[in-house]
């Protein structure tokens, strides 16, 4: 099984956000980036197929500009086999041209499974998987916690509203991954070191066919309200009045 596990660099999930000051967007200046959580731990359930014997070759693939390759070298270090950038200095990729350039990048590789997070914690669009697999016109399964793979096919368990759902799907396809899937190992040391000398391929928007014009304008990011502190309330009598006539919710 050759796997294609796409992976964004974005905020660190425990920095604090900076909005900039002409609400343009978000401050990234000086600011420490990572690999989205959700995609170390589609790395890490494509090493633990790899090291079962079920998966042959892991290429990580990431859309951005040349700093992302900080991210790719950590995939390497958890266990991938490659690395390919898509180079894009453009900041406001949207989920539909990221999902044209991922289908391109499984054109020329013809992985078997696209393993893939739910979504980026910067946007939270939770977009590319399901248009991946729309574009490409594979099956797929969606916020997935668990993983078994068969003959030709995989069975994934995801999360609903009503509970489990099972689900089995023909290969190629695409699977994205929530939180309680597995919890992602700490690359060592001598594989970061082997994972700084490992070569990363490199294309382009232009060299795989895809237009990165944006048809979604972003009109202003602002940051949240700050929350009221909370007031203590003698009675029913005068909590219901208060949610009645000041916090007008009934």
């Amino acid at each position: 099984m050759k796997i294609v596990v796409p992976v964004k660099r974005v905020v660190d999930a425990y920095v604090k956000v900076r909005v900039k000051s002409d609400g343009s967007g978000v401050d990234t200046d000086n600011t420490k980036m990572s690999m989205n959580p959700f995609d170390e731990i589609a790395i890490e359930e494509a090493v633990r197929l790899k090291e079962a014997g079920t998966a042959t070759e892991i290429i990580a693939v990431s859309v951005g500009p040349q700093k992302a390759q900080e991210q790719l070298r950590t995939a390497l270090a958890m266990g991938a086999d490659r690395a390919i950038l898509v180079e894009s200095d453009l900041t406001d990729l949207q989920p539909l041209v990221i999902a044209r350039l991922l289908a391109a990048v499984c054109e020329r590789e013809q992985p078997d499974l696209v393993l893939m997070g739910k979504q980026a914690i910067d946007d939270d669009s939770n977009q590319v998987g399901q248009m991946l697999a729309a574009l490409r016109d594979l099956p797929q399964g969606t916020f997935i916690s668990r993983l078994e793979p068969g003959a030709g096919h995989v069975v994934v368990t995801r999360e609903v509203d009503a509970g489990l759902e099972r689900l089995r799907l023909s290969l190629p396809a695409v699977v994205t991954v929530d939180l309680r899937l597995n919890e992602p190992r700490y690359p060592k040391l001598p594989n970061i070191m082997k994972a700084k000398k490992v070569p990363i391929e490199t294309a382009t928007p232009a060299e795989l066919g895809v237009d990165t014009a944006s048809t979604l304008k972003t009109l202003k990011v602002e940051e949240p309200p700050v929350r009221k502190g909370g007031v203590k309330v003698a009675s029913v009598a005068e909590l219901v009045d208060k949610l009645k006539n000041e916090a007008k919710v009934i």
